[in-house]
């Protein structure tokens, strides 16, 4: 099946917001009443053995309702927004062979936006410059490549922090490989967006105030610790992978490592993990902000559902 040719012409729901939010909760609740099965639009519950630090859906809720896209691949697995697009478009065609209507759920933007309208030329991946500049990385260290960023691509450098490895090293790559820095890549992508594969299609936004959010991310991160976070870490760490890796460096895991292995303090390591689940939840805000999507407050649940309603009708 050719990605670029493909079109869908079943009714698709889209249900999308910031972390800690209740997509869980009320995406099982719209499955349930509409007779879906649910797609995970994240780019971390692909990961097998990843299940307290990227909230999964509990095995139990897992059985109520297939979901698809959850424990993929192994952590040291690449996995990116092309493979993403390949494995959704295989679950899209085996939710309609069995006559159900497909729920696309998550907070991973670069993942929507690759499915309805496709990648843009930086976004793909280049392994071999990839490994010549981690390379530099071990070699140089993080200071010195940031500073190449701050001089190349300044807005990018701007919003990466220096230690955070994985972003840096893209910025660089998508410099290097295309002679455009990220933002404007971002920026041409924004002018020149390409018409939705899908026929229909309803993307529904959760939002709500501020303080309520921030008191959701308190509460999941608190959850999380009590949960076993430390434990899942420790354990993949002795199943061999490394701190290095990318979904070792996410958010959840690589505070956790701070705790393991730099002697950060479980009530610092508590702070931090609230506080850059906050700073994530307003970059995934400026993602889904530039899509066409219907924002509506998350409790007003009523709301949701006539509109799915009018929508399937």
């Amino acid at each position: 099946m050719s990605v670029e040719l493909f079109s869908h012409d079943e009714p698709v729901l889209v249900v999308v917001g910031p972390t800690a939010i209740g997509k869980t909760a009320l995406s099982l609740a719209i499955a349930e009443r509409y007779n879906c099965e649910i797609i995970s639009l994240d780019s971390m519950q692909v990961y097998r053995y990843m299940d307290i630090g990227t909230a999964k859906a509990s095995l139990q809720e897992r059985q109520q309702i297939p979901h698809h896209l959850i424990d993929v691949v192994e952590p040291d697995e690449h996995y990116d927004a092309n493979r993403f697009v390949s494995d959704a478009l295989s679950a899209l065609q085996k939710i309609k062979s069995r006559g159900k209507i497909s729920l696309i759920t998550g907070g991973t933007g670069l993942y929507l936006r690759a499915l309805t309208e496709g990648l843009f030329e930086g976004e793909a991946h280049h392994p071999e410059l990839r490994e010549q500049l981690r390379q530099r990385f071990d070699r140089e260290g993080c200071s010195k490549l940031h500073e190449e960023l701050m001089l190349i691509d300044r807005n990018s450098a701007i919003k990466i922090h220096k230690n955070d490895k994985h972003r840096l090293l893209r910025a660089l790559e998508i410099y290097y490989a295309t002679g455009k820095n990220w933002s404007e890549h971002l920026d041409l992508q924004s002018k020149n967006r390409k018409p939705s594969r899908f026929t229909k299609i309803l993307k529904i936004g959760l939002t709500c105030d501020r303080e309520t959010l921030y008191q959701r991310i308190n509460k999941r991160t608190s959850y999380m610790l009590q949960s076993g976070l430390k434990e899942e870490t420790l354990a993949l760490l002795k199943r061999g992978y490394g701190r290095d890796l990318k979904p070792m460096q996410a958010i959840g895991y690589r505070h956790m490592i701070g705790h393991l292995y730099d002697n950060w303090s479980m009530d610092e390591t508590e702070r931090l993990l609230a506080r850059d689940t906050r700073r994530y939840a307003k970059r995934q805000y400026t993602w889904f902000k530039k899509m066409d999507i219907d924002w509506i407050e998350v409790s007003r649940e009523n709301e949701i559902f006539s509109k799915i309603t009018s929508f399937l009708s």
